[in-house]
């Protein structure tokens, strides 16, 4: 009879570690959800910054620029569309992957921020395709060099 005792006291535990392991596996893939998402705001928070250098630039410029109309709708697009995802990202950042209620809503806003920043992503091509420097002047030197004898 002790040898069953024993015998259920290895399954128990056999039992404990794989339920501890398992528990570990979904604590760690919460963590990993939280890490990508972070790592995703500090991506977004680059564009965002090299978005605001480009929309200072194009009011500075003023109507001068060829495309100013063009660019400044397109840029500022792309920034409000940034702030929304930058507001997705708290939301789906507040989510507990490990119950299935969030997980629910994780995957679709995942599924919205997806589409979002590949809009952004599609925006900011073209505000580079436009060129914040264009310049419809040929290159010239300012000043030749003259010749020594």
């Amino acid at each position: 009879m002790a040898q069953v005792v024993a015998g259920d006291e290895r399954v128990n535990e056999t039992e404990k570690s794989v339920k501890y392991a398992w528990q570990m596996k979904a604590m760690d893939a919460n963590r990993y959800a939280t890490k990508k998402t972070i790592a995703q705001g500090m991506l977004d928070i680059a564009l965002l910054t090299a978005n605001a250098s480009q929309l200072k630039y194009i009011l500075q410029v003023g109507e001068q620029h060829q495309f100013y109309k063009l660019m400044l709708i397109l840029i500022s697009l792309s920034i409000v569309m940034q702030l929304l995802v930058g507001i997705l990202f708290v939301a789906i950042g507040g989510l507990n992957i490990n119950r299935q209620k969030d997980q629910t809503a994780a995957v679709i806003l995942n599924d919205i921020i997806l589409v979002v920043i590949f809009v952004i992503s599609v925006l900011n091509v073209i505000i580079s395709g436009f060129g914040i420097e264009y310049s419809s002047q040929p290159l010239r030197l300012l000043e030749p060099h003259a010749k020594t004898p």
